[in-house]
């Protein structure tokens, strides 16, 4: 047995938050991930979670293991949250990588990025793969840390969009949008709606990125024919979900476990037609007819968490970022 220390990087928020990576790099290996997985190269395991029986606090660990990359990763996360105010809740998520070939670790780093990366690019390729022919607008709804990334990633994988609005009630969070935008795209204009309803009759694309205070909740009447509507946090009814011609999930499984908030009024859930790893490894498709309302459902898997985390920690390493701890020394 080697009795040489085996040293571990750990790369804290800060030597990740500036690290350099594109919406279309963080596209290309979201997608990498569904394929691997759709393929049956990777393993991306059910998520253990543990709750407080008052809602206090909850706990999830995944675990997954990136077959094409030859990386597997434990992500671990912890909420806690008694009183439901942003200015005492409590959030912690890490990933810890290790490479499967040499056996040996990779890194262990805070996830915020990772999440906040990972999240649009999915929603990214859900839309590509559900949008209608001839589909040029979208609404945003949210200022979020969602909703400040959803456009840049949208835009890579569709860049045929070009007619682009957006709702949201805090002045710094639509702020922040129009700068994520000017970055990848200078040129292109972006407009602020007062009515988020109006707006979704018009829209080919809406995006719900808000969180759970919004008062905005799009039914499925308000979504024009043949339009996408994409849940990633609130912002839609669940009669957008009900009342849709076709529903896509990044996993029915998820769905199934996350989404009982969007029950009908007889306490069912509308089942899942086709899944992402399927429609990108083109054993299903994401819709069937330009005339469908599209409903999608975006839930995280620890598999594209493994993939943009990889790609920010080889760009922060090569860099010289984070701390080198002797944790098995």
């Amino acid at each position: 047995m080697s009795t040489r220390p085996t040293p571990l990087r750990v790369l804290s928020r800060s030597d990740l938050a500036d690290v350099p990576i594109t919406p279309g790099d963080v596209n290309r290996a979201v997608e990498d991930a569904y394929l691997a997985l759709a393929s049956g190269d990777s393993d991306n395991p059910r998520k253990l979670s543990v709750a407080h029986p008052d809602g206090w606090s909850v706990a999830y660990a995944m675990l997954g293991r990136d077959g094409r990359r030859r990386v597997v990763a434990m992500k671990t996360s912890y909420k806690f949250d008694p009183a439901h105010d942003r200015s005492t809740k409590r959030y912690y998520t890490t990933i810890t990588l290790y490479d499967d070939t040499t056996g040996m670790p990779i890194a262990m780093m805070d996830c915020a990025r990772v999440g906040a990366l990972r999240t649009p690019a999915v929603s990214a390729l859900l839309v590509r793969e559900t949008i209608r022919s001839g589909a040029r607008s979208v609404l945003l709804i949210g200022t979020g840390t969602q909703g400040r990334n959803a456009l840049p990633h949208l835009l890579a994988a569709n860049p045929q969009l070009n007619r682009l609005m957006v709702h949201g009630t805090h002045p710094d969070g639509l702020k922040a949008v129009y700068e994520h935008l000017a970055v990848h795209h200078p040129h292109l204009e972006l407009e602020t709606v007062a009515d988020p309803y109006e707006a979704a009759r018009t829209a080919d694309v809406v995006l719900a990125t808000a969180g759970p205070g919004t008062k905005v909740s799009v039914e499925t009447d308000d979504l024009a024919p043949g339009s996408v509507a994409v849940l990633v946090g609130y912002g839609l009814a669940p009669s957008a979900l009900s009342g849709a011609d076709r529903v896509v999930a990044t996993s029915a499984e998820q769905m199934a476990l996350t989404g009982t908030d969007l029950v009908d009024r007889d306490g069912r859930l509308r089942p899942v037609d086709a899944e992402l790893p399927q429609i990108l490894g083109r054993r299903a498709t994401g819709r069937t007819s330009d005339a469908d309302r599209v409903f999608v459902y975006n839930s995280g898997l620890v598999l594209t968490d493994i993939a943009v985390a990889h790609a920010l920690a080889e760009r922060a390493i090569a860099e010289g970022r984070g701390t080198e701890v002797a944790l098995w020394d």
